[in-house]
């Protein structure tokens, strides 16, 4: 194993060297580049020692600390390539504890006494550089995930090369950790991993593509979050070490405590206030901007714009959607009543603690011009402020009540927010004043939409009711008409028998009429048509000539004695229909006839009057829609109900007419299966 160990380190020297200068004399230039040749020629020391001396001698060790710096270092300039000032302190923040962690071990190589495997400060050694390795690998993901959709393939590569070495790395310090001693034959494995290691650097610099990389907060974070758990373990391992190196009788009482105090404290940090006041400090000292906005407003329409079954309504998502903004715990939306604003929803907000009264007339037209009010600084100022005495005496008193938000959609306020108090309490900034007053008009134009939509679901129905009472407008009309008739011809054959039962039967007809309208004009209406079935026609249609003869004369022509697939009630309704324009159509003499013929496997029912008819262009554009008539005071939806009334049943109608000699309607309805059987 010796021997492989010498000879595969010679060999990774060898392509380390030969890597860096192939990038001297490379045209690309930058921090890059150099970076990259201090890393490769860093390496090649390391493996030349590592082939040179022991593997666990101290040259071999300090060389291998250079080493880590070097890929650190070029990793940092991989992302330091964007120029980004403000972020680069972060970046330069995370990666410089790892260093230090790896400046730390050059310490312990020193502390260490020749050949003293398990000494404290060796022991001490290999944690400090699995640390690194943990640390390095990390940083190593993050980069890779930084990785833009323009990177090349040689970048991937070249990453993988470098999460190898720090992959063999952690393994062989933690075999050696646990051990407490130096592996020699895994060790001697290492000239071979550096070989592929050197190979696969070749490999991805050779290849082409650009190497951009896109870095965000939560990468940041994360590392950040790394080093913040670095910094722990080292602190654990230099203490319990040093503890360990005074000795005494009490060195292992004093390492314990040790450890469970700082595990103690470690607990305290997932708490609600430590965390947003971790986040305050990061944001206001390592970047530009407090917020990440691309991820706040992804989040923020994400928040109101995903609705189903489990969500919660529109009103709650809006309040939790502005404070999540702030970090907010819960908050309160107010909404237009009258002329000022009233409480519609809650986010968390306790349902005891219900708002005493709502927002006045006064704070809404102060509110319109988009002016968010903090409400501790309306409580500092006072009552003599103009501000304070807008406000409302109970929003005041709450001191849960931190942000007033005005939601305002072109000039109108279509509502406000009220966020309470969040864990970090601070003062809001110009970043939080722009990033609220943007949700705000975001927010309000949901609201205003929600609200849009309501009203025109509310036109529908009353556009719905209207429509209907429209049509029964139009069927009361036919029976008043019909009624008067009744009562005038009253007058002058009231002695006559065959008169007054034809009287009675339609009356009798009429009230039935007037109450299944009255049954069509509930709102809940619940009443269903038949479906299809074999209908006499000649008998419909007798029926209905029997109770408009008083009315008009009336007659039936030619008869089939043909059963018709349709619903009996909607059929006598459309023919009704039919019947009655032609009487208003016609002259009180000029005769109205109904014939009935079978054609094929249809029927068509024929409605024949020799009134005053219709012309073309009526006929093509207006007969058959609601609300136009050529009649005084007509209501002008006989004719479109009677063909919406054919449809449904799976038929159809079609007119010709004449101005001045008078029109026919044919409804053509199917023949039922009997009558085509008997015909056949």
């Amino acid at each position: 194993m010796a021997f492989l160990g010498l000879w595969s380190h010679a060999v990774a020297a060898l392509l380390f060297a030969a890597l860096a200068l192939w990038q001297v004399r490379s045209p690309k230039g930058g921090a890059r580049k150099i970076a990259l040749i201090a890393a490769l020629a860093a390496s090649a020391l390391w493996a030349l020692a590592m082939a040179g001396t022991d593997s666990a001698s101290d040259a071999s060790a300090v060389a291998e600390s250079v080493r880590n710096l070097g890929f650190l270092g070029f990793m940092y300039a991989l992302l330091h390539q964007g120029g980004r000032e403000r972020r680069s302190v972060a970046l330069a923040t995370v990666y410089g504890v790892v260093a230090l962690v790896a400046l730390a071990t050059i310490m312990f190589t020193i502390l260490t006494p020749p050949g003293n495997d398990a000494h404290p400060a060796a022991i001490g050694g290999y944690a400090l550089r699995m640390m690194v390795a943990t640390g390095a690998l990390v940083l190593v993901h993050n980069l890779y995930s930084a990785a833009g959709p323009d990177t090349g393939p040689g970048f991937r590569v070249a990453i993988h090369a470098i999460a190898a070495m720090w992959l063999y790395d952690l393994n062989l310090y933690a075999i050696a950790y646990l051990g407490s001693g130096w592996p020699e034959d895994v060790a001697a494995l290492r000239g071979l991993v550096a070989v592929g290691v050197a190979a696969m650097l070749g490999l991805g610099l050779h290849q082409s593509g650009a190497w951009t990389l896109q870095l965000s907060r939560t990468m940041t974070f994360r590392t950040l979050s790394l080093a913040a758990i670095g910094l722990y373990l080292i602190a654990m391992v230099l203490v319990t070490s040093g503890i360990a190196l005074i000795g005494g009788d009490h060195a292992r009482l004093a390492q314990a405590a040790f450890v469970f105090g700082t595990s103690a404290a470690a607990l305290a940090l997932p708490s609600a206030r430590a965390r947003a006041w971790i986040k305050v400090k990061l944001a206001k000292h390592l970047f530009q901007h407090r917020y990440d906005y691309r991820a706040e407003w992804l989040r923020f329409t994400d928040t109101l714009g995903k609705p189903g079954e489990d969500t919660a309504p529109l009103a709650e998502r809006v309040v939790k959607a502005v404070a999540d903004i702030t970090d907010s715990p819960e908050g309160l939306l107010f909404v237009p009543e009258g002329e000022g604003l009233a409480a519609a929803a809650r986010w968390n907000w306790p349902a005891e603690d219900t708002p005493p009264g709502d927002l006045g007339a006064g704070l809404v037209a102060y509110l319109a011009s988009g002016h968010i009010v903090e409400l501790d600084a309306a409580r500092r100022e006072g009552e003599d402020t103009a501000t304070h005495a807008l406000l409302p005496q109970w929003l005041i008193d709450d001191v849960r009540a931190w942000v007033l938000v005005p939601l305002v959609h072109f000039d109108r306020v279509a509502g406000a927010v009220v966020l309470g108090r969040p864990p970090l309490d601070r003062a809001l900034d110009w970043e939080d004043f722009d990033l609220l007053r943007v949700a705000g008009r975001q927010v309000a134009s949901y609201l205003a939409e929600s609200q849009g939509q309501q009203a025109l679901d509310d036109a529908r129905r009353f556009d719905e009711f209207n429509r209907r009472f429209a049509f029964i407008m139009h069927d009361i009309k036919n029976l008043v008409s019909q009624l008067s008739l009744v009562a005038r011809n009253a007058e002058r054959h009231a002695d006559n028998p065959e008169f007054r039962a034809d009287m009675v039967a339609t009356l009798k007809d009429s009230a039935d009429r007037m109450n299944a309208l009255l049954a069509r004009l509930a709102q809940h209406n619940s009443a269903r048509s038949e479906a299809p079935r074999p209908v006499p026609a000649d008998e419909v249609v007798a029926g209905l000539v029997a109770t408009k003869r008083l009315l008009h004369p009336v007659s039936v022509g030619r008869t089939a004695g043909a059963l018709v697939l349709a619903d009996p009630q909607r059929l006598e309704t459309l023919l009704g229909h039919l019947v009655q324009n032609a009487i208003d159509a016609s002259a009180p003499e000029a005769p109205v006839r109904i014939d009935v013929r079978v054609e094929g496997h249809e029927v068509a029912i024929d409605v024949i009057d020799h009134g005053c008819g219709m012309s073309p262009a009526f006929v093509r554009e207006k007969l058959f829609t609601a609300f136009a008539s050529t009649k005084p005071g007509g209501f002008g939806v006989g004719a479109y109900e009677a063909r919406q009334l054919v449809r449904a049943m799976g038929g159809r109608m079609s007119v010709a007419s004449r101005e001045g000699e008078g029109s026919r309607f044919t409804v053509i309805l199917p023949l039922a299966q009997e009558t085509r059987e008997k015909a056949a």
